[in-house]
């Protein structure tokens, strides 16, 4: 049973964000054949946080009426429908709807895999964790690596959006048992038998918006790379296909620092070492993306990948303040949900920002304002403690 969970958390985390960076790589195709305004375009990139927030606030109330396999079943179907649907409209209004079905999917997901985790894997949480994050991280790099040469082989760039509907539908099998068994489960839930509401309140406690704010800021900063990344290595003069190999440059190295970063923060005492590294990382990478974005490319995608190693950090950091999995659950929806709120202002700040401007100065000088918040944050969170004791 457990391998069969942890197979499924794992295709389960390869879509995580296969739908967003393949639309990162590809957002210039997007906006000039659905004729989208740097307005709209920037609403598209910032759906996903949109999506995130609101969804993640509703999963502890989805959790106590249906198992988590049926939820994940409900979520990567809907990631799979709406990838197909928002591949084939030519509206792009019904390209909004169909993009933030897809996301909904992904937002319930986000919340339950800490959770499972917890459940399932109580004493290898720095170990599972760092392995669904790297998953993930995997499906990041190859949907952004390869979004453009899907497209160009297929002659339109619907191609490389609709193929990772096939990843989602895999990812659906390996909860399917699990969700059949739970529907007995299910009928009693529907005639009343509701799970009782978690007592843990996290937005009355410091712990609680210290994880919302850094999760927030490090959310920002990164689905503004994913976003705009390969826009700004387009406008620097490389060719469409080498901005999207850059971008995919980013997550590919995330790979084993998503493997790497949860056993450090699970075997140091203090995390203030690791937040102080990225933090680091990030601030020389905006640095040179502002001043020789082509001459140093390669190196800002090293330390850019070094510093986003915050979102595996802050994941491992969710179990690691919490007892129970209730504790988790609630922890993890109010960080995320909250997070995404605050995440919302990235792509689309830099959208604005950079179609004010005509330039790249502005954007990063707003990220690297972020990333100062996310360092004071880091601190907070850095000192062992529990949610359920801050009640």
């Amino acid at each position: 049973g457990g391998l069969l969970v942890l197979a499924g958390m794992l295709l389960v985390a390869l879509n995580l964000r296969a739908a967003v960076t393949s639309l990162g790589a590809l957002l210039d195709e997007v906006r000039v054949g659905l004729a989208l305004s740097g307005m709209m375009a920037g609403f598209v990139t910032t759906l996903p946080t949109i999506a995130f927030a609101g969804l993640g606030a509703a999963t502890p109330w989805l959790v106590r009426r249906l198992s988590p396999a049926r939820l994940l079943v409900l979520g990567m179907l809907a990631l799979t429908v709406g990838q197909v649907l928002r591949a084939v409209t030519g509206s792009a209004v019904v390209f909004l709807l169909t993009s933030a079905l897809a996301l909904a999917g992904i937002a319930v997901a986000n919340i339950l895999l800490p959770m499972l985790v917890k459940q399932h894997f109580p004493h290898r949480t720095g170990l599972v964790t760092g392995a669904y994050t790297m998953a993930l991280t995997v499906g990041t790099t190859v949907a952004a690596a390869s979004a453009v040469p899907v497209a160009h082989a297929f002659g339109s760039w619907r191609a490389g959006l609709g193929v990772w509907a096939g990843l989602a539908a895999v990812a659906v099998l390996p909860w399917l048992p699990a969700a059949l068994r739970a529907r007995t489960a299910g009928r009693r839930t529907a005639r009343g038998a509701v799970a009782p509401r978690s007592g843990i309140r996290p937005a009355r406690t410091r712990l609680g918006w210290a994880m919302a704010v850094y999760f927030g800021a490090q959310s920002l900063s990164g689905y503004a790379i994913m976003g705009w990344l390969a826009q700004l290595f387009r406008d620097s003069g490389f060719r469409p296909q080498d901005a999207g190999l850059l971008l995919a440059g980013v997550t590919a190295l995330g790979v084993p620092i998503a493997l790497l970063m949860p056993t450090l923060a699970g075997r140091l005492g203090s995390l203030r070492p690791l937040v102080f590294a990225l933090t680091t990382a990030s601030t020389l990478a905006y640095l040179g993306l502002a001043f020789a974005p082509r001459g140093g490319a390669v190196l800002w995608v090293v330390l850019l990948a070094f510093g986003q190693g915050a979102f595996p950090l802050i994941l491992t950091t969710i179990g690691l303040r919490a007892r129970t999995a209730d504790g988790t659950v609630a922890l993890s929806a109010f960080a995320q949900s909250t997070g995404y709120v605050i995440a919302a202002l990235g792509p689309l700040l830099v959208g604005i920002l950079y179609g004010a401007t005509g330039g790249w100065t502005a954007p990063i000088g707003f990220l690297l304002v972020a990333l100062a918040v996310q360092t004071g944050a880091g601190m907070v969170i850095a000192r062992p403690r529990y949610i359920e004791d801050e009640r």
